[in-house]
């Protein structure tokens, strides 16, 4: 299980190097109809997520920082893994690494 930290505040929460924070998009639990879905209906096995703040980069090998791929606002395609769990309230957010990010997702 990923390490969990609790905060009153996401602003309170700046992401370090190469980390990005994102936010996990709900799956519907309910159609439009009404009828409520079971969990096993509803899980993707790759999580979509919306980044809410990002790292300023990491250095490489040479001392050059190099800048994160994502931004604010971005929405991208997660592993089924990995990611530290952050709770503000109710809302859970996660941090990954730049790396561990799958793909962006353009529109």
């Amino acid at each position: 299980m990923a390490a969990q930290a609790t905060f009153k505040s996401i602003k309170a929460l700046v992401p370090l190097f190469d980390r990005v924070l994102v936010q996990k998009f709900k799956p519907e639990t309910k159609t439009a109809s009404g009828i409520f879905l079971p969990a096993s209906a509803t899980s993707n096995p790759l999580p979509e997520a919306t980044v809410i703040a990002v790292g300023p980069g990491a250095p490489n090998k040479d001392g050059k920082v190099i800048p994160t791929t994502v931004k604010a606002g971005d929405r991208v395609l997660l592993p089924g893994w990995g990611g530290n769990s952050i709770k503000v309230g109710e809302e859970e957010y996660f941090l990954y690494k730049d790396s561990e990010i799958l793909a962006k997702i353009e529109e």
